[in-house]
């Protein structure tokens, strides 16, 4: 049986993917250019991935049936599912929220206590600490998104820098938590333990989120000063948010933390008669058709990726990285590009662990790399990848709040965290900088533990 470091792949099965990412980016930069409106909406994002879906019909080997059964496959994978329950979710409270007043209570309670200078660094900071004790940046996205968009629009904010910042936020605790889908991915694929896998990424992720911070603090102050004015709220109108972030933080699961939001705003949307009864279900309707483009969008390019695996995509990627590899610090840049890649192909940065872990130990071990910065590396690059993406969740369901005024691949240059986070990232491993754990506590290649615990 061959090896999975020595499994050429098949470059051409690649080739779907990346006719589906150049019809979505070239179209929207010509119409961009053009000067049309809401250009990178013009031509859907979901019939761009069908494209590519013919594409890969066409090139995948074997009999219409086979290559359907694994196109289906690939759309019914569990993480896909999940997701697009959420996106519905998602839709449904914030439109009762929003039906019922709560954003704009929201909003008001958030002008009256924040400044609106400090209003693009707190919700980085928000979305950090919600998204490191969660686990999940597309719930952190979804419970603060609507919020900040609003935000924006009554402080004078600069909405991508905005949403950048949001988008960071999440990332930094998708990256960092220890219950997160990628931590545990990372874990468990290089043998190694939560607690040091933290210890290890802590190094990097502080560093890149305060220099983050600085940058937010310095160019996150409103285009337009706001006059001065009192902003009223009502406070009960308020509470399914506070509901959902407490909730959130608590660790309840997503879909209960969700389902519970839009049943609260029912009910009070009921009681002040902001609605009547079926205006209610109405609305969460609505929510959910207001998912339609990112529900499409997951589901086929969950199909599309797994063609692309089918068809040996990935082997060939694999394959190409570990042939460059020469030594430690090489080991470690090819460890980083694969997962990259990974993540870009498949626009899930968990799945992207998942595919490069074993093939990464196999790297880590014939180069001594420690495996507790190869899990780190792993959860680095797959998050900062997918927080860069404009066709990763995030970055889709952050544009959804926009009603199409800014595109995913406008928030693209405004996600500081995580190009701040790649340069610490590669820092540490051309540099000693950021292992300072690692060095305390060096790695026992022979017993595969520790040297000392701490």
């Amino acid at each position: 049986m061959e090896k999975i470091n020595e499994k050429r792949g098949n470059g051409v099965a690649l080739l779907p993917f990346l006719i589906f990412v150049l019809i979505y980016l070239i179209s929207g930069i010509i119409l961009q250019v053009k000067g049309i409106e809401m250009a990178f909406y013009q031509f859907p994002a979901p019939i761009a991935a069908g494209i590519g879906i013919v594409f890969a019909f066409i090139l995948t080997k074997g009999s219409l049936d086979e290559k359907f059964n694994i196109f289906i496959k690939g759309c019914g994978d569990d993480n896909i599912i999940i997701m697009c329950i959420i996106y519905l979710l998602a839709g449904a409270f914030s439109s009762v929220s929003s039906a019922m007043g709560g954003v704009e209570a929201t909003v008001n309670l958030g002008l009256t206590l924040i400044p609106a200078k400090f209003i693009t660094v707190g919700i980085f900071i928000i979305a950090a600490f919600i998204s490191i004790s969660t686990g999940t940046s597309v719930g952190t996205i979804v419970a603060i998104g609507p919020i900040a968009v609003q935000l924006v629009e009554k402080a004078g904010l600069n909405l991508p820098l905005v949403l950048g910042a949001l988008i960071g936020g999440a990332m930094f605790g998708d990256n960092l938590s220890i219950i997160s889908d990628t931590t545990i991915a990372a874990t468990r694929t290089q043998g190694v333990s939560m607690k040091d896998k933290f210890r290890a990424n802590f190094g990097l992720a502080l560093p890149a989120a305060l220099v983050t911070i600085v940058l937010l603090f310095i160019f996150g102050k409103p285009v337009t000063i706001p006059e001065s004015q009192e902003y009223t709220f009502n406070i009960i109108k308020v509470i399914p948010y506070i509901f959902v972030l407490i909730a959130a933080v608590s660790g309840m699961n997503v879909f209960v933390v969700l389902t519970g939001g839009i049943i609260i705003s029912g009910a009070i949307g009921l009681g002040y008669e902001s609605f009547k009864g079926l205006e209610f279900v109405q609305h969460i309707y609505s929510g959910f058709k207001g998912m339609t483009d990112i529900f499409l969008l997951s589901l086929l390019t969950g199909g599309l990726a797994n063609m692309v695996s089918s068809g040996g995509g990935l082997d060939w990627l694999l394959y190409r990285i570990n042939r460059t590899v020469k030594g430690k610090k090489s080991a470690e840049l090819g460890i980083s590009t694969l997962v990259s890649l990974t993540d870009a192909a498949t626009a899930n940065n968990t799945v992207s662990i998942i595919v490069s872990g074993q093939l990464a130990k196999e790297i880590s071990k014939e180069h001594n790399v420690d495996p507790r910065k190869t899990a780190s590396l792993l959860d680095v690059f797959s998050c900062s990848m997918q927080g860069l993406i404009p066709y990763g969740a995030q970055l889709l369901m952050a544009g959804s709040f926009t009603n199409g005024s800014v595109s995913p691949v406008q928030i693209v240059p405004y996600v500081w965290y995580c190009f701040i986070l790649v340069i610490f990232a590669i820092l540490s491993i051309v540099t000693p900088f950021g292992n300072r754990y690692l060095a305390k506590n060096p790695w026992d290649f022979v017993n595969n533990k520790p040297v000392k615990e701490v």
